[in-house]
């Protein structure tokens, strides 16, 4: 559940950037009440927080793959 949680704040944050870089538009900042907006600052934090979260995703992805395939047998 909270992988699920982290992935959504990601792709959150990942739109919002994507709206600064191509209409240089700030979501986040424009329903949180301004950048420096008390709520911004939390979405901001929670965005970054996720990501640093999500970076162990590549670290089990690298396991699961050197990891030998299983084949169970009735």
């Amino acid at each position: 559940m909270l992988n699920r949680i982290a992935l959504i704040l990601l792709i959150i944050g990942g739109i919002n950037w994507g709206s600064v870089g191509i209409f240089q538009f700030d979501l986040v900042a424009w329903i949180g009440g301004g950048q420096s907006s008390i709520l911004s600052r939390i979405i901001y934090t929670l965005v970054g927080l996720c990501a640093i979260w999500c970076i162990s995703f590549l670290v089990r992805d690298t396991e699961d793959l050197d990891r030998p395939v299983r084949v169970m047998s009735h």
